[in-house]
C-alpha cells in the first residue's frame, strides 16, 4: 500500500521514536559519504567491497534486468547507485527498466507470474522493487527467491525482525515513517502519545486532519494505529481475519472524532491533501510521511515553523523492498548488487537522496549519520497485516466516512 535534506532541524525536533517506511527525494550531505567510507573500511562484514562471490570471469559482463517504479527521485537514486556499483564491479551490468509513477506497476508482477506459469523462466525480470503487498503476494505465488547471508553477507546489517516480517523473501533497503507534522508557531507542546493526540483533537476542533486511508499511507497509518491501540503487539504482524473482531473499539473512537476533525468530517484525498492544509494554515497538526515533510521543507513548500514528532505507540511506517525472481539465472550477479545496496556507502546515498531512513541498522552507519538520527530511529514499527488493510478501508468508509 509502502516512501535528509541539507538542514536537519526537522529531524532534531523529533523527540520520540520513529517507525521506519517510501518515497521522496532530497539533497546530498557532502560529509556523509566520506564518513561512510571510513566506517565501511573498518567493518569487513558491512563493507561494499566485501560482496559475495562475483560471477565467474568472462569476456562479457553478466547483465541482469532491474524493474522499478516510483517518482522521478526514485529513478535519480538508481541513476546514482548503479554507476557506483558498476564502477566497483566491472563483471556485472544492471539494465534499468523504469516505470514512471502512475503508469501502473501491476503488469510487471503479472509478467513475472505469467512467465513462471508458462515455463518461461524469469521473463527477463531478475530484480523487482515494490511494497509489502507484492512481497506477500509473490511469496504466496512462490516467485521470490529466499535470501540469506551466504549469498548476501550485508543482510546481517538488517534488523532480523524486519527480515522475519517478509520470511527472508525480500530486502528492505530503505524506509520512511509516518509522524506528527505540526505548526510550532501555533502548537508549542505537541502530543507525545496517541491518547494525548486524541484529547488534543477534541480540545482543538477543526485543527486536525487525516486523509482518506484508501488514498494515502499517512491517513492509513493514523487509522491503523487507532485500531490497534491496546491490542497485542503480535497483531500488527498478523493477517488472520480473526483479528478484525478486535477493531470495534477503534472504529468507535474514529467515528466519534468525525465532528472534531477538519470540516467536521472532511477527509482530504492523498497524503498531499493534508500537507496542503497544513501549509495553508487551515490545520495545525496532521499525520504525514517524514520524507515528504523533509522534502517540502527543503523546497519551501511548507513554512519553516513546521516540525515533526513521533508519538507512542509510534505510527507505523514501512520499508520499500527489493525481490529476486526465483527463476532468474542471474542470481549471483543480483546478489552482488544487493550486497552493495546494503553497504554503508550506498545507504548513505539512499538516506540523503530519499529523505528517509536506512534499510540497515544505524550501528552499521557512519558516526555522522548515527548522530543525525540520534533519538529518532529507535522503536522501529512496521505493520504487516496483509489483506486486512483492504478490510480496514472498507469498514472505514461505511463506519466513519459515511456517518
Amino acid at each position: 500500500m509502502v516512501r535528509l535534506k541539507k538542514s536537519l532541524t526537522a529531524l532534531s525536533a523529533l523527540t520520540l521514536t520513529v517507525a521506519a517506511l517510501s518515497a521522496c527525494g532530497g539533497k546530498n550531505d557532502a560529509n556523509a559519504n566520506s564518513a561512510a567510507s571510513d566506517s565501511s573500511s573498518n567493518s569487513p562484514s558491512s563493507s561494499a567491497s566485501s560482496s559475495p562471490s562475483a560471477p565467474s570471469s568472462s569476456a562479457e559482463p553478466v547483465q541482469f534486468s532491474f524493474y522499478f517504479t516510483g517518482s522521478q527521485n526514485v529513478k535519480d537514486l538508481w541513476d546514482t547507485l548503479i554507476p557506483m556499483f558498476e564502477k566497483q564491479n566491472d563483471k556485472v551490468k544492471v539494465k534499468e527498466v523504469y516505470i514512471p509513477s502512475g503508469a501502473g506497476a501491476e503488469p510487471t508482477y503479472d509478467r513475472i507470474l505469467a512467465a513462471k506459469k508458462a515455463g518461461k523462466g524469469s521473463g527477463d525480470i531478475d530484480l523487482y522493487e515494490d511494497g509489502i503487498n507484492v512481497v506477500s503476494q509473490g511469496t504466496k505465488d512462490d516467485v521470490w527467491a529466499p535470501l540469506d547471508t551466504s549469498g548476501i553477507p550485508n543482510l546481517a546489517n538488517i534488523d532480523p525482525k524486519t527480515m522475519a516480517d517478509v520470511s527472508n523473501m525480500a530486502v528492505p533497503y530503505r524506509s520512511s515513517a509516518v509522524v506528527l507534522a505540526y505548526d510550532s508557531s501555533k502548537v508549542s507542546a505537541p502530543p507525545k502519545t496517541l491518547s494525548e493526540l486524541l484529547d488534543w483533537i477534541k480540545q482543538n476542533p477543526g485543527k486536525f486532519a487525516y486523509n482518506d486511508p484508501s488514498t494515502g499511507g499517512s491517513g492509513s497509518s493514523f487509522v491503523t494505529t487507532v485500531l490497534y491501540d491496546g491490542l497485542p503487539e503480535d497483531d500488527i504482524h498478523d493477517s488472520d481475519p480473526a483479528v478484525m473482531a478486535k477493531w470495534d473499539a477503534g472504529f468507535s473512537k474514529l467515528k466519534d472524532l468525525n465532528k472534531f476533525v477538519y470540516g467536521k468530517g472532511i477527509y482530504p484525498k492523498k497524503n498531499q491533501g493534508t500537507l496542503d492544509l497544513l501549509a495553508n494554515g487551515e490545520v495545525e497538526i496532521i499525520p504525514a510521511w517524514s520524507d515528504m515533510v523533509l522534502q517540502q521543507l527543503g523546497e519551501k513548500l511548507l513554512p519553516d515553523t513546521v516540525k515533526m514528532q513521533q508519538i507512542t505507540p509510534g505510527f507505523n511506517g514501512g520499508p520499500t523492498y527489493l525481490m529476486v525472481n526465483k527463476l532468474s539465472d542471474k542470481q549471483d550477479a543480483v546478489n552482488q548488487f544487493l550486497d552493495f545496496v546494503l553497504s554503508p556507502e550506498a545507504q548513505e546515498v539512499i538516506v540523503t537522496k530519499m529523505n528517509g531512513f536506512p534499510g540497515i541498522e544505524l550501528s552499521n552507519m557512519s558516526q555522522a549519520m548515527q548522530d543525525k538520527f540520534k533519538g529518532v530511529s529507535e522503536g522501529f514499527r512496521t505493520f504487516n497485516i496483509g489483506d486486512l488493510g483492504t478490510e480496514i478501508n472498507k469498514r472505514w468508509q461505511s463506519d466513519v466516512a459515511a456517518q
